[in-house]
């Protein structure tokens, strides 16, 4: 967690850095909204044309205008003067109605477009791999499904709209003054190609700050994020002032930025606003002298000067739609940025004998044919779960750098239950993701009853296999619905009991509704121990035919840890298990134990065995028997907060 700000090297920053540069247009850019949009194409145009049908009736004003000027006014004929009234009355009622109607026409599937594309990005985000979550912030995540698709909901409702209408608006209001009076109609022309000029040069500088603003909102929402989050470790080390000064300095960051798009908007404003008025006035001279010298009417010059003023705001918001066109495909990209990134790799629908495999596995099956002796031989030899020359790299690494995990050879016979050694930074946490495939082996292979994992789809091979992490994650639901989540859909309140009581969390019937209290956000409201004990409940719930607890005990005090295990001893009679082990009492759990070392398998075999026949896993031993009499005291008062 950020305490004091770093703009070059905020993981934000970090996160733009490893993303393609973009030199897409706006127009490019918005072009791919074109799929979400099709299927309310009908309304949207639909609605377009009641747009431009109220903008054309808003220019017949200044033609009842002329009528009325040249004709009941000029004869003094107070009922045709009535008449004008009446009509112009009829006319701004039609506007009026036409307009609502559009705004009717869009608001539903535009929220509908709104909708899918939020299903859809957080369908994605559940798809992604480890990696790509490891590299992003949270909040700029968050950002996009948030801000970035509201601006896409106003541009469709209303730029993209009206670019088009205010277009064939001025287009028509030009077309009707030229044919009143030509010489000031191009009067009003002149200025039409240094607007041109100045939007163009708006459009370049704009986008590259809307996109600096909208990256900053994002990496604002992260830090507020976590400083809601670690608000515990925040007020325990007293970090409050330094996560207010960096709050505040994002906050100036982002204040910067937006009164850069603020000077941009006032100068493309001034400019828009300032030729096409300077223009009128030019017009207005003209058509005065012409009057005057008789070559003009007076109700054309009116007529003329209206059609000219009801352009004013076509004309002036082309800025302001310019800007929220830029802003919406900047955010089109930013969504995009996200779509484009590569799911996890694998197949869809698991074939035919991966499949079977697994059906035989979560039954515990025996894999061959022949007599019952071939096949206990078969199932034991290729069965359970194996590394076959696992060699593993994050993505992100350097290119040249040394494997984390480097040529793993290692064979979890069926029903075993194998203890995973080793120092900190060794590759055990890394090693254990690759088995439901949270990260993708760099090279060898992981199979399960021998089929390799990756011809599974992910949904078989997490089906098979449950895992619990040293950090256990809580969601922001009733206990049983965070228990159950590791069980099928059909689970109920006797797996749910069966699992508490395996992990010796029946402290859940302490809590004011049982089973169905919220543990709110991250699980916070509980204690570290308690908390582990859920997530191991959730492991065990599914009973699962493969088993990757990552530490699973490390939080709870001796005594707890002690009846934990003996009821997974239980669980893991009948399950093929990997467990990240770090205290003796947790190595007694399994059947044999790997020794991991600079990431290599370099010891397999009993606790005894590499007590006596390895240095290194007596040395760890040793330590880790001597630290955990020093911190039980302190684990027993957090567990029974």
């Amino acid at each position: 967690m950020p305490t004091t700000p770093a703009p070059a090297d905020t993981p934000a920053e970090e996160a733009r850095e490893t993303r393609p540069a973009r030199s897409r247009s706006a127009v490019r850019s918005l072009l791919r909204l074109w799929p979400y949009v099709r299927p309310v194409r009908a309304r949207l145009f639909t609605a377009a044309v009641v747009a431009v049908l109220a903008s054309c009736t808003g220019l017949v004003i200044p033609l009842v205008l002329k009528w009325i000027v040249d004709g009941p006014v000029a004869d003094r004929d107070t009922g045709g003067v009535w008449l004008g009234a009446l009509y112009l009355l009829l006319l701004g009622l039609a506007e009026a109605a036409l307009f609502g109607l559009r705004r009717w026409l869009v608001a539903r599937p535009l929220a509908g477009v709104e909708a899918s594309m939020r299903a859809d990005l957080y369908r994605h985000l559940q798809r992604l791999p480890v990696a790509f979550h490891d590299r992003w912030p949270s909040g700029q995540l968050l950002s996009r499904g948030t801000t970035d698709l509201m601006l896409l909901r106003m541009f469709l409702a209303f730029p993209l709209t009206f670019l088009l209408v205010n277009g064939v608006t001025i287009l028509v209001g030009f077309i009707i003054m030229l044919a009143q009076e030509w010489t000031l109609g191009l009067v009003l022309l002149a200025p039409a190609v240094p607007v041109m000029i100045v939007c163009w040069l708006f459009e370049k500088r704009y986008s590259k700050v809307a996109r600096r603003a909208q990256d900053q909102v994002g990496d604002l929402t992260t830090l507020v994020e976590e400083s809601v989050l670690g608000i515990r470790i925040i007020k325990g080390f007293g970090r409050h002032r330094s996560q207010a000064l960096a709050f505040r300095d994002l906050s100036r960051t982002l204040r910067g930025t937006e009164l850069a798009k603020a000077r941009l908007l006032a100068w493309i404003f001034a400019a828009i606003t300032i030729l096409p008025e300077l223009a009128i006035g030019a017009a207005l001279v003209l058509g005065t002298v012409q009057v005057a010298d008789g070559e003009l009417s007076t109700g054309t010059l009116v007529a003329f000067l209206s059609t000219a003023l009801a352009l004013r705001w076509p004309i002036e918001s082309i800025g302001f739609l310019l800007a929220m066109s830029q802003e919406a495909a900047t955010a089109t990209e930013r969504y995009f940025e996200v779509m484009d990134a590569e799911p996890e790799s694998g197949p869809v629908v698991p074939p035919r004998h991966a499949v079977a495999a697994a059906a035989e596995a979560k039954t515990g099956a025996a894999v061959g044919t022949g007599t019952v002796a071939t096949a206990t031989a078969t199932a034991t030899a290729t069965g359970g779960l194996r590394f076959h020359a696992v060699r593993f790299r994050y993505p992100d690494a350097p290119a040249g750098s040394a494997p984390v995990l480097d040529r793993i050879d290692l064979h979890i016979r069926p029903g075993e239950t194998m203890a995973l050694v080793g120092g900190t930074g060794t590759g055990k946490t890394t090693l254990t993701a690759l088995v439901p495939r949270l990260h993708e082996v760099t090279s060898g292979r992981i199979t399960l009853d021998g089929v390799d994992i990756t011809e599974m789809s992910r949904e078989t091979l997490r089906a098979l296999v449950a895992v619990a992490f040293e950090e256990p994650t809580l969601f922001s639901a009733s206990v049983g619905e965070n228990v159950l989540m590791g069980a099928e859909a059909h689970a109920g309140e006797t797996e749910l009991n069966r699992a508490l009581a395996v992990a010796q969390a029946d402290f859940v019937h302490a809590l004011p509704q049982d089973t169905d209290t919220q543990v709110g956000e991250q699980g916070l409201s509980l204690s570290g121990g308690q908390r582990q004990r859920l997530a191991l409940a959730r492991a065990v719930v599914g009973r699962p035919r493969f088993l990757v607890l990552d530490d699973p005990l490390s939080a709870l005090d001796v005594h707890t840890e002690a009846l934990v295990e003996a009821a997974l001893r239980r669980v893991l009679a009948d399950t093929t298990a990997l467990v990240v082990a770090h205290r003796p009492s947790t190595v007694m759990l399994a059947d044999r134990v790997a020794l991991l070392s600079e990431g290599r398998i370099t010891a397999v075999g009993t606790h005894h065995e590499l007590l006596r026949t390895s240095a290194e896993y007596a040395w760890l031993m040793s330590g880790t028997a001597e630290t955990t009499a020093a911190t039980t005291t302190a684990t027993s008062e957090g567990d029974n907060r």
